[in-house]
């Protein structure tokens, strides 16, 4: 755990940093989608390929929008990613 730790205090003291913040912030957001979405397929018992098909897409589209480091999905896939998984898409700016 003093791995953690550590790691925790230095992301604290980098935090204070307003570049070092404005890019984690953004990354955080792509990174918190990507995991959301793959976490509820999984929950749904759906496979990217399924779920590709339902949304008459490619399951390389599907792989895509579940990667951290993609930064490419607009707000109608979103949408109707959300839709097809029975869920809502919250956008909040604060």
């Amino acid at each position: 755990m003093k791995g953690v730790r550590r790691f925790k205090d230095r992301l604290k003291k980098d935090l204070r940093d307003s570049e070092f913040r404005k890019a984690f912030d953004e990354k955080e957001v792509y990174a918190s989608l990507a995991i959301q979405i793959a976490k509820i397929r999984q929950k749904k018992n759906l496979t990217q390929q399924e779920l590709a098909k339902r949304l008459h897409t490619t399951q390389q589209n599907i792989s895509r929008l579940e990667d951290i480091n993609n930064r490419s999905c607009s707000l109608k896939t979103l949408i109707k990613v959300a839709r097809m998984l029975d869920k809502q898409l919250k956008v909040e700016l604060v």
